[in-house]
């Protein structure tokens, strides 16, 4: 399609009013991702696609959220609402400058797939004037049903005012729809509102274009694709559908999970094949997980890379900017934020690793953490290739620990450690003899 021009008009107005919720709909999140971001991300993955979103309350917001995907998109404020063809004809500026296409779309459809809208589009680019989405339902009570004559679609008609034979079509408006460029505006201009509500329609362009003699079609898409998102239950619901999807995709791309429908993934989520997911891990946006690596159970990793055949958990906790190295391990109730653990280093438990690099091949004991801040600032430490961390151990950042070198266990560091060198950084111990017996045998008078 890259040969013709298109615009998605997406509409974004909409109260939301169902959801509940101080946030206006379309920025509610599937995913780690809005809603309209999921649209825009589907819209654009065909080339040289523009964007205008038709925006309501808090536009800069929603704006906002579609700028990773779309930086050049125009928002156009629908400031009355008067149906979905008066909305479209809020970006009446941008579907003038003479586009092969148009797509309209809706922002509250996280689940729509560009397959689908490239289906919408080679209808316009194969003949036809108007290319609607529709799907098949078992049940199609209250959705609007597409009437077809010959192949060609003829109308779109309400289930309150379909008549039974109509009512007996399966195949319903998923609200979808392509129209070509040369034909748009004329069209969206002669939709009039003498109905109950007094709105626009956009689904009376069908009927329009078919009087007018223009090619009119329909193409279909799953009934999940087109879930629209009105209330926390279908919010709930379009999460569920789209990490089955995702989760699917991996394991056939080769990607092992034990339990798959206890992983949760982000939109952004990318997992090499060869690599293993133990039950209930948690991935936030930005994470990248190598070919081999293991994923063990309870884990939650945001903004973090694991490298190949690395290892994380169980119960671990990768924050952003954690990048871990091939074979390195993060073990259990260890959290590590902001910290390169360079190849083969090992952290294996009850550890916090912050502001850090750990060296190639480092053994970090037990209960060590890094002290990186001082309540004002933030403080790198540098742990170099094959040093040893002793259990219990405090590093006080600003501070280093050369390659080779040892930290005794339960020593608190405040000063660089040389390589191949050993820090002792703990009180010096002493044993009184007998002086046990003597507490006890006090105390105990005492009625202890």
């Amino acid at each position: 399609m890259s040969e013709r021009s298109c615009l998605t008009v997406i509409l974004a107005a909409g109260e939301g009013t169902r959801m509940k919720s101080a946030l206006p709909k379309v920025l509610h999140e599937v995913a780690g991702l809005s809603l309209i971001g999921h649209v825009v991300k589907a819209a654009r993955q065909e080339p040289g696609v523009d964007v205008a979103l038709v925006v309501g309350r808090e536009a800069e917001k929603v704006r906002k959220a579609v700028e990773p995907f779309a930086p050049e998109a125009e928002a156009f404020v629908q400031s009355e609402r008067l149906g979905t063809a008066h909305a479209v004809l809020a970006a009446r500026e941008k579907i003038a400058r003479g586009y092969d296409d148009i797509l309209i779309l809706f922002g509250d459809t996280p689940l729509i797939e560009p397959q689908s809208l490239a289906e919408l589009r080679a209808g316009l680019a194969d003949g036809a004037d108007l290319v609607v989405m529709g799907f098949h339902a078992p049940d199609p009570t209250g959705y609007g049903r597409l009437l077809m004559k010959d192949g060609a679609l003829v109308a779109i008609r309400e289930h309150k005012d379909a008549s039974e034979a109509e009512r007996a079509v399966t195949f319903c408006n998923g609200g979808l729809m392509a129209v070509a460029g040369r034909h748009a505006l004329s069209l969206l201009d002669a939709v009039g509102n003498a109905n109950a509500k007094g709105e626009y329609y956009l689904t009376d362009i069908v009927e329009i274009a078919a009087a007018r003699g223009l090619s009119v079609r329909a193409t279909e898409a799953p009934y999940e694709s087109l879930l629209g998102i009105n209330t926390r239950l279908e919010l709930a619901e379009a999460e569920g559908v789209w990490q089955d999807r995702r989760r699917r995709a991996l394991m056939l791309a080769g990607v092992t999970m034990h339990a798959p429908e206890t992983v949760h993934l982000c939109h952004d989520t990318e997992i090499e094949p060869d690599a293993v997911i133990e039950p209930n891990v948690v991935f936030g946006p930005g994470v990248t997980v190598a070919a081999g690596a293991r994923i063990r159970a309870f884990s939650h990793l945001e903004g973090a890379a694991v490298g190949e055949n690395a290892e994380v958990g169980p119960f671990a906790r990768l924050r952003p900017g954690a990048t871990l190295g091939r074979k390195a391990k993060v073990g259990n109730f260890c959290e590590v934020k902001k910290a390169v653990i360079e190849e083969g280093a090992k952290v294996n438990h009850l550890t916090y690793i912050g502001d850090a690099r750990i060296g190639a091949g480092a053994n970090i004991g037990a209960g060590t953490i890094t002290c990186n801040y001082d309540g004002f600032s933030k403080h790198h430490t540098e742990i170099g290739a094959g040093a040893f961390i002793g259990s219990n151990s405090s590093l006080v950042a600003p501070v280093s620990v050369g390659a080779g070198a040892y930290v005794a266990s339960g020593s608190v560091v405040t000063k660089d450690v040389p390589d191949d060198a050993l820090a002792f950084g703990r009180a010096r111990q002493e044993n009184k003899e007998n002086l046990g017996r003597r507490l006890r045998e006090k105390l105990g008078g005492k009625g202890h």
